[in-house]
């Protein structure tokens, strides 16, 4: 248990959890992280719960490439419909996307890995042999071709950006679980009779989260990064769901006399991927035990 100031105690997992997000905010790459990634999910927040002041599919020709004011935040694009409102509701479903994309891809690559390492032999040569596989395609090609193939939604644009990242997480999670099978403590839980399994998910596992923490947070920046390529390209969610990709490749041709509508999502996307970096770095420096007398 750990003691507040106040008196109220807290268990354990929750004073380590808090002790690191300190760590965090006191880092600054996690802390211009940590505000980026705020303000972009409460954007994201107010397109879930309608508290966006223009409907982002309404269209208003009479207000067509209106330029930024204090009507319209980002100015309006071609159709009338408000860039602002567009922007929020394209990072809510690039978020979405890129969230349940990573959970996939963590969860399997992450027990794959486990697998492969941990029991070595047979798992371990046919998981290389497909993540060698999956390696060998260059990953945006690898997502324009799975997201070709299945119908076009949120939710299978999802599942074939997982598929391109799921080898990434069985290499960070078999490196480090080939090194722990070796160390003294676990080859001692597996001599007192407990199962291999029982033994790889309590002793092993716990010990490589940080790493895996750390991998879905630049995880999610490549999958937003992929998620924008394949809006871009005409294969992410139709319309007229907002699309932070798809605004951009709608901007083109209006660079020139309504830069906005190109400049409000591409900036976002810079910002989203800037922000979950500088937030991976800091859980980076936030979560290494080599920095613990230095909090």
């Amino acid at each position: 248990m750990t003691e507040l100031s106040q008196g109220v105690r807290l268990p354990a997992g929750a004073g380590v959890a808090a002790h690191r997000f300190r760590a965090l905010l006191r880092s600054p790459s996690g802390l211009s992280g940590v505000i980026l990634i705020g303000i972009l999910l409460v954007l994201a927040l107010a397109s879930t719960l309608s508290l966006l002041p223009y409907d982002p599919v309404a269209q208003d020709p009479p207000s067509r490439l209106l330029p930024p004011s204090a009507t319209h935040l980002f100015g309006t694009d071609q159709f009338g419909r408000d860039v602002f409102s567009r922007v929020a509701a394209g990072v809510a479903n690039s978020a979405l996307i890129a969230i349940v994309a990573v959970a996939f891809a963590a969860v399997i690559g992450t027990l794959s890995g486990l697998v492969a390492g941990f029991f070595r032999g047979v798992p371990d040569a046919l998981i290389g042999g497909v993540t060698n596989v999956l390696f060998a395609f260059p990953p945006l090609l690898l997502a324009l071709a799975l997201a070709s193939v299945f119908e076009r939604n949120w939710f299978t644009i999802a599942v074939a950006i997982a598929i391109v990242y799921v080898p990434i997480f069985i290499r960070v999670t078999r490196g480090p679980v080939l090194s722990l099978r070796e160390i003294e403590y676990v080859k001692a839980a597996t001599s007192t009779g407990l199962s291999r399994t029982l033994v790889m998910l309590r002793h092993v596992l716990p010990n490589i989260t940080s790493i895996i923490i750390i991998q879905v947070t630049l995880s999610l920046s490549w999958a937003v990064l992929t998620e924008a390529a394949l809006s871009f390209l005409g294969l992410g969610a139709p319309p007229p769901t907002p699309s932070l990709g798809s605004m951009i490749f709608e901007a083109r041709t209006l660079v020139y006399i309504a830069p906005w509508t190109m400049v409000a999502p591409g900036l976002i996307v810079v910002l989203l991927v800037v922000g979950l970096n500088l937030l991976g770095d800091g859980l980076r420096d936030a979560l290494d035990p080599r920095n613990k007398g230095k909090r």
